[in-house]
């Protein structure tokens, strides 16, 4: 299993990040990385399950995902399809001061196959760095 661990402190509140990583549907509009986004279901509240069709390596990748959260403080998902063996990854947002957060995440992840599997390897690592910075970056624009 690969373990990825990401944050970064921003200049915005734990509700507004959460909102921005939890609004799906918006990513190709703001994120190259992203070819396509559907939320494909809603369980009240509290869950949804969406597809994301993700650019790395050279390549668009589909994942299908089931996410449970706890707004403002974590987003959790789980892979239910793509081309991964496993990938189970969180967001968390941390209160600080005012009008400050971390915002983390952490991604635990298996592939299968040897080839493809560097490949994915790499490109999924880079991809989860860069979304990092992104979140950030489109939470600083939409601010100003």
């Amino acid at each position: 299993m690969i373990q990825i661990r990401r944050q970064a402190i921003v200049r915005q509140t734990p509700e507004r990040m959460f909102d921005l990583v939890n609004d799906v549907e918006a990513y190709p509009r703001r994120f190259a990385w992203c070819a396509g986004a559907a939320v494909l279901a809603r369980e009240g509240e509290h869950a949804l399950t969406a597809r994301l069709d993700l650019r790395f390596a050279g390549m668009t990748q589909a994942f299908t995902t089931h996410n449970t959260f706890d707004r403002p403080h974590r987003l959790s998902m789980r892979l239910v399809d793509g081309p991964l063996r496993a990938l189970d990854g969180e967001w968390s947002f941390t209160p600080l001061g005012e009008d400050g957060c971390r915002i983390a995440l952490a991604l635990d992840f298996d592939y299968s196959g040897r080839l493809a599997g560097a490949a994915l390897r790499l490109g999924f690592q880079g991809l989860a760095n860069r979304m990092v910075d992104d979140f950030c970056a489109a939470a600083m624009r939409e601010r100003a």
